[in-house]
């Protein structure tokens, strides 16, 4: 007997309808994506194992797809890292490829390869799957889509100012009002590690605090410690742990603790412009806030540094994030190549806006109207209306079988078909169709270009 047959842990199948709500995020993005400047693109969905290990940490590479080799993989194996059992040293003569983690890296990787057929500053952007090996749970999954927006060749600020607006023109559009966008800047976290003594332990730092809002203050104090950073410098960044306040104050507090250092001053000026500018221009719907425990634990962020929190009332992690890295190119032998981007967590939007009921009643609704099928000629004869339905970019179809009328009403019922076009002798005759709203019940008789009309209503 064959087995039940099964998906991966952290995988997902989808139904037409949550295709359809899918679709219509993403539809959304790309729109407000290309109203502000942004080109498409498509990277593979593998790359070289040594285009993406070492570029996220060593927590993020410990989470990257390694893709065996092709044939007797074994082949080619270190026999002394195999007969040791060094999975780690093994992996890199069984595994020449691995799934993207990100999009951001091939993206560097893209810009490095092409740079001579790409005109900078260079804003493009890219909705694919990345893959990461991590715990399933409630909004994170091993197989997701992100959609990233970057503009690569420009130090100016500016960028960042419209990265914001861009975040509020989506989730306004989407309906997500009172999402948070926080934002942080890597040079001051380098400027409180210099201040502290820690700068030796800055990534140790950085990727502990990130956690305040997962394992709490003791957790990251605890982790801090674990890592080496001592309990004088802990207690140094104590203000940190309940910092409040509006951006203003926070900033000022941030000047007051950074003073001595030179780094970390001029991190505050660019968070300074950033906010300045974009509460001056205006927001329609999300909030913008300064967290300065916000560290992303990505190595290559280098200015500011952006996460989206979903509107208060839901529990879900991020739902965008993203910020400035001066030189991502430079591992790539590109040197002295800014950029900056932002993506948005497709899969968490998707879960907030359903808890929220927020997804448009049309989104669903893939069939406008179904034809009803009384036989041959009458099929005939509903196809050829059909046709010139379709050809006004009206979504219609016809019950492809001569079967009970019950059965094609409750086919249309099921599909959440709002409309029955019925098609008998007398129809025929005079050259009309009976649409019947599967709603209300209400029937009218209408030729061709009623019909039209009515659909499109």
């Amino acid at each position: 007997m064959a087995s039940k047959p099964s998906i991966p842990k952290g995988t997902r199948d989808f139904s037409p309808v949550e295709v359809a709500k899918r679709q219509y995020i993403i539809q959304t993005i790309r729109t407000n994506f290309e109203k502000f400047g942004f080109q498409p693109i498509e990277t593979p969905s593998f790359e070289n194992s040594e285009t993406l290990m070492g570029k996220y940490g060593e927590e993020g590479d410990r989470l990257i797809f390694k893709i065996l080799n092709s044939g007797d993989y074994l082949a080619k194996a270190n026999a002394t890292h195999l007969e040791a059992k060094d999975s780690t040293k093994l992996t890199a003569s069984i595994s020449e490829k691995a799934l993207r983690y990100d999009l951001t890296v091939p993206f560097a990787r893209y810009v490095v390869q092409h740079q001579n057929e790409i005109e900078f500053p260079f804003k493009r952007y890219q909705i694919q799957p990345v893959w990461r090996a991590d715990r399933p749970q409630k909004g994170r999954f091993r197989e997701f889509f992100q959609c990233d927006a970057d503009v690569v060749g420009s130090q100016s600020l500016w960028q960042e100012v419209e990265l914001v607006q861009l975040y509020d023109a989506v989730f306004t559009d989407l309906g997500l009002n009172g999402a948070t966008v926080k934002i942080n800047n890597r040079k001051i976290l380098s400027g409180i590690a210099e201040v502290i003594g820690a700068s030796d332990k800055l990534i140790d730092f950085t990727v502990a605090l990130d956690k305040l809002d997962k394992i709490g203050e003791e957790g990251v104090k605890k982790e801090m410690m674990d890592k080496g950073i001592t309990e004088t410098a802990i207690q140094k960044v104590q203000p940190l742990f309940n910092f409040t306040g509006t951006i203003t104050e926070k900033l000022e507090k941030l000047s007051q603790l950074l003073a001595e250092s030179q780094e970390g001053m001029k991190g505050i000026a660019e968070l300074r412009f950033i906010c300045d500018k974009v509460l001056e221009l205006g927001l329609a719907t999300v909030i913008l806030d300064l967290d300065v425990t916000l560290a992303r634990g990505l190595n290559y962020y280098t200015g500011a540094i952006f996460e989206v929190a979903a509107p208060k009332g839901v529990t879900m992690g991020s739902i965008g994030g993203g910020g400035r890295y001066d030189d991502l190119t430079g591992i790539f032998g590109l040197k002295n190549m800014s950029g900056v981007g932002i993506s948005f967590g497709l899969d968490r939007i998707y879960l907030v806006i359903e808890e929220l009921d927020l997804f448009p009643k049309t989104v669903t609704i893939s069939t406008k109207a179904l034809f009803l099928n009384y036989g041959e000629n009458e099929a005939l004869y509903a196809m050829s209306a059909i046709k010139e339905l379709r050809a006004s970019g009206i979504k219609v179809e016809m019950y492809p079988d001569n079967v009970k009328l019950g059965k094609q009403f409750q086919h249309a019922d099921k599909r959440h078909i709002p409309y029955a076009v019925i098609v008998g002798d007398e129809e025929m005759k005079t050259g009309q169709y009976a649409l019947k709203n599967l709603t209300t019940g209400e029937q009218i008789l209408v030729d061709l270009e009623g019909l039209k009309k009515s659909l499109l209503a």
